[in-house]
């Protein structure tokens, strides 16, 4: 199996910043799309960005500008810098990867546990 593990998260005033990271261990052979998911309370989670495996990048319109997403395959980990926080920005992070796993033909979908992330004077 695979597990999606996110750090990074915090509490910061807007106008600042955080990267997130999101490392995926386990029976992994590739891993295809890594995205980045926020959920706000009462809200439904909605996609921040994503990376492609050819490193090809899309982002939610609200975050264009002051959010990164970018990976390292080598390490199974994505990141997600965010710069320029602002109060609607606070949410919990999730992270989503497409894994194709060792010794199988299949592609299966892995979730992170999340990490909140917090934008308040």
């Amino acid at each position: 199996q695979v597990q999606l593990v996110e750090s990074g998260g915090g509490l910061v005033q807007p106008g600042e910043s955080l990267r997130l990271s999101c490392v995926a261990s386990g029976n992994i052979r590739f891993i295809n799309d890594m995205d980045w998911y926020r959920q706000a309370p009462g809200k439904e989670r909605e996609l921040v960005a994503g990376i492609t495996s050819g490193s090809r990048t899309n982002y939610a319109d609200s975050v264009k500008g002051r959010f990164t997403i970018s990976r390292d395959n080598a390490k199974n980990t994505a990141y997600l810098q965010m710069h320029s926080l602002k109060p609607e920005d606070t949410a919990v992070y999730y992270c989503n990867m497409e894994v194709s796993l060792g010794g199988s033909p299949y592609v299966n979908i892995y979730w992170g546990q999340g990490t909140q992330v917090t934008v308040s004077s």
